[in-house]
């Protein structure tokens, strides 16, 4: 059976020193999740808060076991990214 999976963050730029330079990071971050995971991604809040966003990434795989296997290397890339830093992760199954 299919599922959908749902992962957000809640992320922080330290040191962001524009809305400009913020949004730079975040596009190079979906880009990299769209290119290696095929996924659905978008900033979905604080778009206009200078150091912080959500960041919300949605796929569908073919199981429950290769849903949290995939979502397990989304999550480490996004965790992995040198200018963002993670305060919190949802995930959420459907």
């Amino acid at each position: 059976m299919a599922r959908v999976l749902i992962l957000a963050w809640e992320l922080t730029f330290p040191g962001c020193r524009s809305l400009k330079e913020k949004r730079a990071t975040l596009r190079s971050l979906k880009d990299r999740l769209r290119q290696r995971f095929h996924v659905s991604v978008a900033e979905t809040a604080h778009q206009d808060v200078l150091d912080r966003a959500e960041l919300t990434v949605a796929f569908v795989a073919s199981d429950g076991s290769q849903a949290e296997q995939i979502a397990d290397k989304i999550d480490r890339l996004v965790q992995e990214s040198p200018a963002a830093f993670v305060t919190t992760l949802r995930r959420e199954r459907v």
